[in-house]
């Protein structure tokens, strides 16, 4: 272990012998859990161990991934991912309850050069510091087969999720009578069979339509539809 003592220096000599213990034990296994294990100090807000799997896929030694979270984030994490990931992990150490668990998908790449990776990630709480303060956090990052159909069917729901997150202010906008259109919009029905439908004139559902595409940004049906399938309108 004598390779974590500079990761660990600052920490009090008690407390970097708990750890150091605790690391000690992850690596005796970590072979035989067919995952990326990762350790974060949730206090410094920072990655201090990877397994070597995990390294091995970063191509990295492990002093290069002992980095504060925003660096960590922004080096190997797609940013869409991150702003919904990371907030949900730090979150342990707010609620402080050991069993809990949390889960995030999160994309991962070695560099630029390399496509992205989708990753199932769970995480708990692996130990405390003195006064019951959550320290460490341990995550298993699961790896999804890219060539498996339902890898491609989870990243479509996962990019309607984002979606979905990132846009949820701008549907809100959206009054009653609005998304009611959008979704016959959705569904292919012309301003004269919504308005038979909804018993309004034709001329108020094209004042409709317009609104709908100002406020959505809508430059296609496809973005129209887009909105409806995430928001389960359709």
């Amino acid at each position: 272990m004598e390779d974590l003592y500079p990761i660990l220096a600052g920490y009090a000599p008690g407390l970097r012998d708990c750890i150091l213990k605790k690391l000690a034990e992850i690596r005796s296994y970590e072979d035989d859990i067919p995952a990326v294990i990762i350790v974060h100090d949730l206090q410094q807000e920072r990655v201090i161990y990877m397994s070597k799997r995990g390294l091995d896929l970063l191509k990295i030694p492990l002093e290069e991934i002992c980095l504060p979270h925003a660096e960590y984030v922004a080096k190997y994490f797609n940013p869409e991912d991150a702003p919904h990931s990371f907030p949900k992990l730090m979150s342990l150490a707010v609620k402080n309850e050991k069993d809990e668990l949390i889960s995030y998908f999160q994309q991962v790449r070695p560099s630029a050069e390399h496509e992205w990776s989708w990753y199932l990630t769970s995480v708990k709480i692996l130990m405390n510091a003195p006064y019951n303060k959550p320290l460490l956090a341990i995550a298993l990052a699961l790896p999804f087969d890219s060539a498996c159909h339902i890898s491609t069917k989870m990243e479509r729901l996962i990019q309607e999720n984002n979606f979905l997150r990132s846009h949820h202010h701008i549907f809100t906008a959206l009054g009653r009578r609005e998304k009611e259109i959008l979704k016959l919009m959705a569904l292919g029905h012309n301003s004269r069979e919504i308005a038979a439908q909804l018993f309004i004139t034709e001329k108020t559902v094209l004042t409709h339509r317009r609104n709908i595409k100002n406020k959505l940004n809508a430059k296609s049906n496809y973005d129209l539809t887009r909105f409806a399938q995430a928001f389960d309108l359709i």
